[in-house]
């Protein structure tokens, strides 16, 4: 009598595994949501360096960088003013600011602090601009330069 070898059971192979992209699309989410939270944002159209195509009219002159309508103070790391590149001391920031409120009384002043900048030297420009008369100041944050 022969015996017949046991039956051996064959189990089809396991596909392989596929590389899911739902964890990573869930991690780039997430990662876009905290990089959207912690950001911050500055409108740089209301620094008017050039005049917009869109606002410009064939009979308009260009704009000018820092002219009439907004005066632009930055106030470096050694807490010095400056303004279209030139240093000032406080005492003649404080009679341009003057000048230019009397040819303009609505005139705007944006203060541009860098991030090293002391504190000190921001309140002084800020109340030098407020005595001499400007009521439109804004300030707006620069990022400390390495």
């Amino acid at each position: 009598m022969t015996h017949d070898p046991a039956p051996v059971l064959h189990r089809p192979k396991r596909p392989k595994a596929l590389i899911s992209m739902v964890p990573m699309i869930d991690v780039m989410l997430i990662l876009l949501i905290f990089f959207m939270v912690t950001s911050t944002y500055i409108n740089l159209d209301m620094i008017p360096a050039l005049q917009r195509a869109d606002d410009a009219s064939d009979d308009a002159p260009p704009a000018q960088v820092g002219g009439g309508g907004l005066l632009m103070v930055r106030i470096g790391a050694d807490g010095t003013p400056t303004l279209r590149g030139q240093a000032y001391a406080l005492a003649d920031l404080k009679q341009l600011f003057k000048n230019k409120i009397q040819q303009n009384a609505d005139q705007q002043v944006l203060i541009l602090p860098s991030g090293s900048a002391s504190m000190q030297a921001l309140v002084s420009v800020m109340d030098i601009a407020t005595l001499s008369g400007v009521t439109q100041l804004q300030i707006v944050r620069l990022d400390a330069s390495p």
